[in-house]
């Protein structure tokens, strides 16, 4: 027998008149028809839900036990249709999800079509940060969820591992660092460096960690993005610092050399940060379950 809601409120409509047949006009069907339902489910559970008196029925203990649940599942299945019906009005569900740069221009783009297709109802805006100032938020309560580099302190907050986004030096096919295998971040720090601009996260990741060389980082030349950066590089205007990713999509459209960088600040990860998932609003905890389970797919 498959337990249907019209027997669970035909049930609780003879409960409440406290007669058999004023329960079944309530549900709009005849005596007969609400006997044979009530008989069917003393059937099924194998016990008497009602004993029948002159004046009308009364609940026994089973009848009573069958009543207070038959109530909770009424009230959760009118639930459901309230916070389902607003996706049915084309509700949308809106969400910010703050990255730094890497994020945002290596796996972002690939992640979020799948997601926004796949879920025609929300909206996702993106807001790009250094990592650094993403915890603060989150800390903050001003934002709710965002992707950071492992190596900022954030004991106060949840981490999931999202994944590895390591630094790679990228420089001309003739530069004199083309040979090298590994460098460390102070043996490139006097050479004339290619940039993002100076809001990027990631710019300003890489001069912190200059100042803690007691470094100064010389500029040539200032660009809004990894694809501009790689071109510039290609042409010999200077050495640059980018992920990876990003070194290996644009290796293959321009000419340059890439050398591993050493060190725990160029060997970072991505992370998944907020202040407590289990506490994030239904759609950003199905969007964060999303994004980790893809980790293995990038």
């Amino acid at each position: 027998m498959r337990l249907d809601f019209f027997d669970l409120q035909l049930f609780l409509n003879i409960v409440d008149t406290g007669s058999l047949t004023r329960g079944a006009e309530r549900s709009a069907i005849s005596l007969q028809a609400a006997s044979e339902r009530i008989k069917k489910l003393e059937q099924y559970y194998k016990t008497h839900l009602f004993t029948r008196h002159a004046n009308g029925v009364k609940l026994t203990l089973a009848g009573q036990t069958f009543a207070e649940q038959a109530l909770l599942l009424i009230q959760q299945a009118k639930k459901l249709e309230q916070v389902m019906s607003p996706y049915a009005k084309g509700m949308t569900a809106q969400m910010t999800l703050w990255c730094n740069s890497s994020a945002q221009s290596e796996y972002l783009p690939i992640l979020l079509p799948q997601y926004l297709v796949e879920n025609p109802h929300v909206q996702i805006d993106l807001q790009e940060a250094e990592s650094r100032e993403i915890i603060q938020s989150i800390e903050k309560g001003t934002a709710k969820l965002g992707l950071i580099s492992n190596f900022f302190h954030h004991s106060t907050l949840q981490t999931l591992e999202f994944s590895d986004d390591p630094l790679v030096l990228i420089c001309p096919p003739l530069h004199e660092l083309k040979n090298q295998q590994q460098l460390n971040l102070v043996d490139i720090l006097h050479y004339p460096f290619v940039g993002l601009m100076q809001y990027h996260s990631l710019q300003q990741s890489i001069e912190t960690q200059a100042k803690l060389l007691n470094c100064a980082i010389q500029y040539r030349l200032r660009l809004p993005n990894f694809a501009a950066i790689a071109q510039v590089v290609a042409n010999g205007v200077g050495i640059a610092v980018m992920p990876k990713r990003a070194a290996r999509r644009l290796n293959i459209l321009y000419d340059f050399h890439q050398v591993e960088l050493v060190g725990e600040w160029a060997n970072r990860k991505l992370l998944l940060v907020a202040k407590n998932f289990d506490e994030l609003p239904l759609s950003y905890q199905h969007f964060s379950q999303f994004l980790i389970e893809q980790k293995n797919h990038l």
